[in-house]
């Protein structure tokens, strides 16, 4: 099973360098690991101080491992931090992260690159973040004695750890020194298989957005925008998200918006200007001046970086991606109070199951859906109380990096 594993490795590695010749992200995939032993060897050329690896597959596994990294950094500044990044949406968007040492892509999962990396760094812990399985980088930290944690994990009985076939795969889980996990769920799947070595700590991410809240960065601009308007935001919006909210403008006609894309490209801002002038006046962020913002009914925001921060200005929030591959972050919203709004395909994320079940959040299958959500919510009442629902499941939650950290030698 092993020579299958790194036949299959190879042959993704192929299929990525194929598709570089057409995909702006499978290009950086490809050119962010050009020479990048030469690149870690010179970063780590000096150190000689006790260094700590934490890998997180992509920016929402990031946004995991960040309470944690920060606050390892601040009782243990002694200590350096690597960051590895699988995807080129965490690294691109993360590779100046001030709370990290070195920050690098992981090479592809062989058995030389996990030698080498593993050697390079010699780190005295290491932290995979939810759901990151490297077999050859998990077997090199388990021969080294390093211990190995999985951080905020969480496991579904699908996965192929939990199959007939799936007993290569759960010795994988063998290299694992604890499993600190989101859910009982994924404690009792472990222990089916026979892993004990857990403790149900929650999500490091409610630690996050509570952090963010108590911390904001405030926006000029955004206040001009506002102007004491009911204010409904689109974050991480995909275009099937895009195109049932600009369908909906009859529901929304008491409502700013602020739409800030999954993806910021030229050409999906063009579509997305298109598309929206019927809500008024459209302006983008970069774009925008005092006079423009004031006038304008609906802000773009083409940049990266600001909507955890948005949610402050919200009445209603609408988190993208669930009429794609499954919903963004709905935990930035929920901190500042906001109601929930997402399409179907949330079923894999534990926090819009719980906030839906509290009457925080609100699962929609259509126009019609959302529509009839939005009057619910214009509704005092109800606002109130799907308002005070997001907020309490946050503060209710807060708390696992501690746990995490009280459980782990750190010399």
């Amino acid at each position: 099973m092993k020579l299958i594993y790194n036949i299959s490795v190879f042959f993704y590695y192929l299929a990525i360098n194929l598709a570089s010749l057409f995909s702006a992200k499978a290009k950086l995939w490809i050119n962010g690991r050009k020479h990048i032993f030469s690149k870690i060897e010179l970063a780590l050329h000096s150190n000689s101080s006790p260094l700590i690896w934490f890998h997180c597959a992509s920016l929402g596994e990031f946004e995991q491992g960040r309470p944690l990294i920060e606050k390892i950094k601040k009782e243990y500044p002694s200590h350096k931090i690597a960051l590895t990044f699988f995807s080129p949406s965490g690294y691109e968007i993360r590779k100046n992260y001030s709370g990290a040492d070195y920050i690098f892509y992981l090479p592809i999962d062989t058995t030389t690159n996990a030698k080498k990396l593993v050697s390079l760094l010699n780190p005295q812990l290491a932290f995979f973040v939810k759901y990151e399985f490297w077999f050859n980088y998990l077997n090199e930290l388990k021969s080294r004695a390093i211990p190995t944690y999985l951080v905020s994990g969480i496991f579904r009985e699908k996965q192929h750890f939990f199959k007939p076939y799936g007993n290569w795969f759960r010795k994988q889980l063998s290299c694992f020194t604890h499993f600190f996990l989101q859910d009982k769920t994924s404690e009792q799947l472990l222990n089916s298989i026979g892993y004990t070595n857990t403790t149900i700590t929650g999500d490091t991410r409610f630690d996050r957005v509570y952090e963010i809240s108590k911390n904001i960065t405030s926006y000029p601009l955004l206040e001009l925008f506002c102007n004491n308007s009911q204010l409904f935001i689109i974050g991480s919006s995909w275009p099937d998200d895009e195109q049932l909210i600009a369908q909906a403008s009859k529901a929304l006609t008491t409502y700013k918006l602020i739409i800030a894309p999954h993806e910021i490209d030229e050409k999906h801002i063009q579509t997305i200007e298109e598309k929206f002038r019927v809500y008024g006046n459209c302006v983008r962020y970069t774009k925008a001046t005092d006079a423009s913002i004031i006038k304008a009914n609906v802000l773009i925001i083409d940049n990266m970086g600001m909507l955890s921060s948005l949610y402050q200005y919200g009445t209603i929030a609408y988190v993208g991606g669930g009429f794609w591959k499954g919903i963004h972050n709905i935990l930035e919203a929920a901190t500042f109070g906001l109601p929930i709004i997402f399409g179907p395909n949330y079923h894999k994320f534990l926090e819009a199951k719980e906030l839906i079940s509290q009457k925080g959040a609100f699962a929609i299958n259509g126009l019609a859906d959302l529509e009839t959500t939005v009057s619910f919510l214009n509704i005092k009442s109800n606002y109130e109380s799907a308002s005070s629902s997001s907020k309490k499941y946050i503060q209710s939650n807060i708390g696992a990096t501690n746990k995490i950290l009280s459980s782990i030698t750190i010399k």
